[in-house]
Formats: structure tokens, sequence, C-alpha cells
């Protein structure tokens, strides 16, 4: 017997010693006192044996024709092996085999056809602390942009970025993104900041 025929047994033999009302079974296995007391019966004729499905061993209702099947997975073998699931059922509706995607997908799986696709689970990246106090570490960045709305030609904007409190420090336009244009932006927000603990290629980190 499965779990839940076991269950059933112990609930309809409480019923019939009387320690448990129809109602209450009916409420414990989802059922309605009407069912109930068809399962009562069938104990009482049959013993345990009368609460064992009697579909048990059978094919399904749902269940595809044998047939359908042998024809899908001949199709897919001789003509759209190589094809995914989606397209190989419109293929299959063409010839005359209708079925859904899944069970094309689950035929080229048995059929060798097929690899199921592994769904990687998404890296969640721990977000950093922003540092406790204003200029203990400085963001840097460059955005290159029509700033002037063609008025003036393209540049690059330089921003120097307070960690601690998002606070704009340093900006300046300069023609591009280059390393000595960097450094002459360092150069002014150390004049006026003060020497820095380390730095990094995009922040750099002060002493208190």
């Amino acid at each position: 017997m499965s779990q839940r025929e076991l269950t059933r047994l112990e609930v309809i033999q409480r019923v019939k010693r009387k320690t448990l009302k129809q109602g209450q079974a009916a409420e414990l296995l989802s059922l309605s006192v009407r069912q109930v007391k068809r399962l009562c019966k069938a104990y009482q004729g049959s013993g345990a044996a009368g609460l064992i499905s009697k579909r048990r061993g059978q094919p399904s209702n749902n269940r595809l024709p044998e047939k359908t099947i042998n024809k899908a997975q001949q199709l897919l073998r001789s003509r759209y092996h190589d094809f995914g699931p989606t397209l190989a059922t419109e293929k299959l509706a063409i010839e005359g085999v209708s079925l859904s995607v899944e069970t094309v997908r689950q035929l080229l799986i048995g059929e060798g056809l097929w690899k199921a696709k592994v769904v990687r689970r998404a890296v969640i990246h721990q977000l950093r602390e922003r540092r406790a106090r204003c200029g203990e570490l400085v963001q840097i960045d460059g955005s290159p942009h029509d700033w002037f709305e063609g008025r003036a030609p393209k540049c690059t904007l330089l921003v120097f970025v307070d960690d601690a409190t998002s606070r704009l420090m340093y900006l300046q336009f300069v023609a591009a993104e280059t390393t000595f244009n960097y450094f002459a932006g360092v150069r002014s927000y150390l004049t006026e900041f003060g020497k820095p603990l380390a730095s990094t290629a995009t922040s750099l980190v002060f002493s208190e």
C-alpha cells in the first residue's frame, strides 16, 4: 500500500472503532463525508484491500496512444533530430502529430537528441559597506558624452565622488579619458584634500 492508502486505512479503522466521527475523517483525508462512507463500506466488505486504488498498474487516462508516441519518435529520429523542442513540435503538428512542447522535449531527451539546459544559479554579490567618514574613499570615473549638445566638441567629464556621502568632490571636462588627464585631476584633488593612504585603478583611499 502507498503512504496515502495507509493513512486512509488508519483513519477508516478509527471510524470503525468509533473513536473518530465520519465528518472528522473527511476533514483529515480531504474527502467528502459521502466518500468516507464509501470507504467504510469497502473496508467492511474487503478489509484493507478494499482501500487500494482499483486503477493501480493501469495506464493513466491521459496517457498518449502508443501509436502516436511511436510515430513522433520515428519522425524525430529521421527528420527532426537537430531541431529544438519548440520547432520540432511545430513540424510534428504539420505531420499530423499534435503534442505539447514539453512532451516533445521529453521525447527528444529520451532519444538522446536533446540535452536539458542546466539553469545557472544567480550569483549574489554582497554589497560593500560604505566608508564611515567623508574623505576616506573617493571613487573616480570618466564619462564621455556630448555634454554641450552640439555647441562644442564631445568631451569627457572626470568625476571624483566621496564614498561615504556621495558628494561630488571634483569635476572637470577634458578632451579624452587619458592617463595624463587623470593624473592632472588627481593632482588637483591632492592639493585640496591631502595625500592618499592607498590608491587603486578607480578609487583613492585616504588616511584619517
